[in-house]
């Protein structure tokens, strides 16, 4: 089983009560990212095109837990850049267990060796470590050799010390299903505790903007990588109903408060992804944000966008209101033959807007007044 039994049931037990409350907009997982910087340059990355003085800011350990505090979503994803670049990493992961909060520490893996002894096994951590397929592919996908290998021994040795860790694959125009599925087969001898899949977002600002998946070649490719799968047991740390969207089975409409994110300029707006606006607390992003200008069929940015960070909460929220069809999903699988569900009309998308350099100059400005920019930061 990708996710743990007691993840399932403190996340299990927060749904129902905010099914139960009315609650019309709620945050299930949160983003957290204390800082840009990374130590790699992915040309399919968009989340480190920003200046020195950005890059080199950072978030304390107390913005960290207010924010998880603030928001209430009882799973937090430490993303980034790089987290394991943040000298306090090891002191975020540890305040934010104390909080019981489920904790996801995304990582490339370079520097998990060096950091490892700074971290301690338990039911609330998991290591999760990016991994784009096999030994040629990701290397090629992070445009660098040896990457691959370096996560493999690093996954080995984390395991060995009793850590969880899972994989965050994305996966891009090109990918064969049958090189990914052997991937997965290695990944399930490795002990993978799970693995979250994900047709790349197209990063407007990517270097590398030729090779993100439209919506219907993300759901032949899935039907395609889970036929492959069938039977394998393969542990997935993400919901049946979202996995059954990835094969066109389901009709759903993005709820981007599901997964809403904290970084050094403040709470994103809309998503993970895509960053239109930032304001300083959750209680201003979820009252203030126009949703309904977001979205698959509302916004041209978002018009091939299948990520869990926008679908894997509306997935949920299907879960509540149709069990039997989630459980159905859970024990036979997606459908993978005959016609995809109906897909959201983009006719009445509004089209994109270049917001980039207004909203990061306002950030920046905003950060240098606050004292919080550096020109210089030596890394950790």
């Amino acid at each position: 089983m990708g996710i743990p039994i007691q993840q399932i049931v403190g996340v299990g037990k927060y749904v129902v009560t905010q099914h139960l409350k009315g609650t019309k907009r709620y945050p299930l997982v949160l983003m957290l990212e204390p800082l840009f910087r990374c130590n790699l340059a992915c040309p399919g990355c968009g989340k480190i095109d920003y200046p020195d003085k950005v890059l080199n800011s950072r978030l304390s350990v107390e913005e960290c837990v207010a924010a998880a505090e603030e928001c209430g979503a009882p799973v937090v994803v430490v993303a980034g850049g790089e987290p394991l670049l943040h000298s306090d990493i090891h002191k975020i992961v540890e305040a934010l267990i104390a909080k019981k909060k489920f904790v996801y520490l995304c990582s490339n893996g370079l520097l998990m060796e060096k950091k490892l002894d700074l971290f301690k096994p338990s039911p609330y951590f998991t290591w999760q470590v990016h991994l784009d397929g096999g030994k040629e592919e990701h290397d090629h996908a992070v445009a660098q050799k040896g990457v691959y290998d370096r996560c493999v021994e690093v996954i080995k040795l984390a395991k060995s010390k009793g850590f969880r860790v899972n994989i965050n694959s994305t996966l891009f125009q090109g990918v064969e299903a049958a090189k990914f599925a052997e991937f997965m087969d290695d990944m399930k001898d490795l002990g993978i505790d799970g693995v979250t899949l994900s047709p790349g977002y197209a990063y407007e600002r990517a270097p590398d903007t030729e090779h993100f998946l439209n919506r219907r070649n993300t759901k032949v490719l899935f039907r395609d990588l889970f036929k492959l799968g069938k039977g394998k047991g393969w542990n997935f740390n993400q919901s049946s109903l979202f996995l059954d969207f990835l094969a066109g089975n389901q009709t759903y409409h993005c709820t981007p408060w599901g997964n809403p994110t904290r970084n050094v300029f403040g709470w994103q707006r809309p998503c993970y992804l895509l960053g239109e606006g930032y304001v300083k607390t959750f209680k201003e992003l979820m009252e203030t944000t126009d949703w309904d200008s977001y979205g698959t069929g509302n916004y041209e940015k978002c018009a091939d966008c299948m990520v869990h960070s926008g679908y894997e909460a509306t997935a949920v929220k299907d879960t509540m209101k149709n069990p039997l069809k989630a459980l159905r999903v859970s024990l036979f699988g997606p459908k993978l033959t005959g016609e995809f569900a109906p897909d959201i009309p983009l006719d009445k998308q509004r089209k994109s807007e270049d917001v980039y350099e207004k909203i990061v100059g306002d950030a920046t400005a905003r950060l240098e007044a606050e004292g919080r920019v550096k020109e210089t930061r030596r890394s950790a």
